[in-house]
């Protein structure tokens, strides 16, 4: 289990004043006006913690200002980088409710005992989410939709899904 919940992605400087856009990672952009601080990762190293100054929102867009980065130039070399905060801080689940950082590498079985493959992304559609799991046989991805009919189990204590094959979602 990741110990950081990523929250945002920085997609951009915004004016020169050192702000960046973010987009967030997170269900719900506000989380932002809550957090104090970010840890900001590039290439999946923190470099550095961040305090947030500022945060204004724009369409599905965060625009952070941080502390002591008041130049275009200070934050122009954190284009792509990655923003977590630490999992005790993270939003607090209902029952059946996951991190995406959780459900990442967790190995898929399926209802027939085999060993399908691993969660290697999650798709954010708005009907439902999508896995993105890299299959043991051949090295594909396969895409399994979020839903009852096709997702019986997800044990994260134990690192496994337990997962229905429709049929037609292996044809391809």
């Amino acid at each position: 289990m990741n110990a950081d919940l990523r929250v945002g992605v920085i997609t951009k400087t915004h004016g020169i004043k050192g702000e960046v856009k973010v987009y967030p990672t997170t269900d719900s952009p506000f989380r932002f006006d809550e957090l104090e601080h970010v840890k900001l990762k590039l290439s999946g190293k923190t470099v550095r913690e961040l305090h947030i100054e500022g945060v204004k929102h724009f369409k599905d867009i965060v625009i952070l200002k941080f502390k002591g980065i008041d130049n275009i130039n200070d934050v122009e070399q954190y284009k792509g980088a990655e923003l977590y905060i630490p999992r005790e801080e993270g939003a607090e689940l209902a029952d059946g409710e996951y991190y995406i950082a959780d459900i990442i590498d967790i190995e898929v079985i399926t209802d027939k005992g085999d060993k399908l493959g691993v969660v290697r992304d999650v798709l954010e559609t708005g009907a439902n989410d999508v896995y993105i799991v890299k299959r043991y046989d051949n090295g594909k991805d396969l895409l399994l939709p979020v839903i009852p009919d096709c997702i019986l189990d997800t044990d994260i204590e134990n690192n496994i899904m337990t997962v229905h094959i429709m049929d037609g979602l292996m044809d391809l």
